[in-house]
């Protein structure tokens, strides 16, 4: 299964949700693969550390690959590096992704991501895609490669405007690129249950009838433990409560569709 985890509103925290799935998936014993396709490279960071600083091929190399004309392309799994953790491999970002998006989009390289990603689904059980914060080539590559989008929500009102946006962007790819894509589940983050207006915007979200997924993942200076140390939560703290919602959601998230944990359909 292949996820893409999207929202072109930007601090809502697409990496960590990415980066926390990912590992959660790993040390259950599934493959798993990560694209970072942000040129922040946050997701990358994370799961490796100060080794993130080091040259290797990525993500950036194999859309540099798909520019030059040659016989004979590389493998993509040439292109993916082992992270600390044990079955979670990563293809990491580079800031090199900056300049080459207007050459990707006028040469439309659109798909290459998905034959890339369909080749590697031989080696991995699961790939989850992190994105920029913006509706750009390389999230249109990635949700035209996935089979589900993610949205995460971090509860206030110009995410819940974006949102509608980001639906009609999704119908879109689905119809024009990939329909096999589907939302997978609005992902709520940052959630304070003791705060009104969190609740009440989450609440008006169910009573549309979007696929709000439970659990909710609350706030938690943990989390920042988790990034200074580049450590996803599964592996810092298994018992923390963020780590237990983590686990919670993976489970709603991956599980048949008939049988996930939803408000509102």
């Amino acid at each position: 299964m292949r996820y893409v985890v999207f929202n072109q509103k930007g601090g809502v925290g697409k990496s960590t949700i990415t980066c926390n799935l990912a590992a959660i998936g790993a040390s259950e014993g599934r493959r798993t693969l990560l694209i970072d396709l942000d040129t922040q490279g946050n997701a990358t960071r994370y799961l490796l550390g100060r080794a993130a600083d080091q040259p290797r091929p990525g993500v950036a190399d194999f859309f540099d690959q798909t520019l030059q004309f040659t016989m004979q392309s590389r493998d993509a799994a040439e292109f993916v590096t082992e992270t600390p953790w044990k079955r979670l491999h990563l293809m990491a970002a580079d800031p090199r992704l900056d300049e080459m998006h207007g050459k990707l989009e006028s040469r439309y390289k659109i798909y290459k991501l998905r034959e890339a990603l369909e080749q590697l689904a031989e080696s991995y059980d699961r790939i989850w895609i992190d994105t920029p914060p913006a509706l750009n080539f390389y999230t249109r590559s990635a949700m035209i490669a996935a089979e589900q989008c993610l949205i995460p929500f971090d509860c206030d009102e110009f995410s819940r405007r974006a949102l509608y946006s980001l639906l009609q962007t999704v119908q879109e790819i689905r119809a024009d690129h990939n329909p096999a894509l589907t939302v997978g589940g609005v992902v709520v983050n940052q959630f304070q249950p003791r705060a009104a207006l969190p609740a009440r915007t989450v609440q008006a979200l169910i009573d549309e009838g979007l696929p709000v997924l439970q659990p909710y993942l609350g706030a938690s200076v943990k989390i920042r433990e988790s990034h200074e140390q580049s450590k996803p939560m599964i592996h810092l703290d298994p018992r923390h409560k963020l780590t237990q919602a983590y686990v919670a959601l993976h489970a709603a998230i991956t599980r048949p569709a008939g049988g996930r944990r939803r408000r509102g359909g």
